[in-house]
């Protein structure tokens, strides 16, 4: 029996988020190609932790810069030109939203209501961990903003 043993390349990325008027936003980036509204994400840097690599993918794809949560909000898999890759996710409090930052010129971004976001994502296992941990924490994210900006 030759079963192929498939390698899963690992990744982390964020949930960009903010709070505006009471109402948590998430931040969705471009493919490169422009076909599919994704979260940043990439490949774990060498020698980095997993949100430490989150946040630098958060900077170079999307010019955004915030506290990553280590506590990872759960992962998803997904195929591309026949790999497998499982990324882990992690929420990110957007801080600072730069216009220059490395892939700029390469993806829009769009602010949007949680409920649109998760409509826009076509990968249905990241859709439902923007839709589990959304429809459960969303007043804890209220809540931790409403920590740090009241301290």
């Amino acid at each position: 029996m030759n079963q192929k043993i498939s390698k899963i390349f690992k990744q982390s990325g964020v949930i960009p988020y903010r709070v505006q008027n009471g109402t948590v936003e998430i931040l969705l980036i471009t493919t490169r190609d422009r076909n599919n509204w994704v979260i940043p994400k990439g490949g774990i840097a060498k020698g980095m932790s997993p949100p430490a690599s989150a946040a630098k993918e958060a900077w170079e794809e999307a010019g955004i810069i915030g506290q990553v949560d280590v506590n990872a909000v759960g992962s998803y898999r997904y195929r591309k030109r026949g790999k497998i890759y499982r990324v882990q996710m992690y929420l990110l409090l957007v801080e600072m939203l730069s216009e220059d930052y490395p892939e700029a010129g390469q993806r829009q971004r769009e602010w949007l209501d949680v409920n649109i976001a998760i409509q826009m994502v076509k990968q249905n296992s990241l859709k439902k961990i923007l839709l589990q941990f959304f429809q459960f924490q969303s007043n804890s994210c209220l809540a931790f903003v409403n920590t740090q900006t009241s301290a």
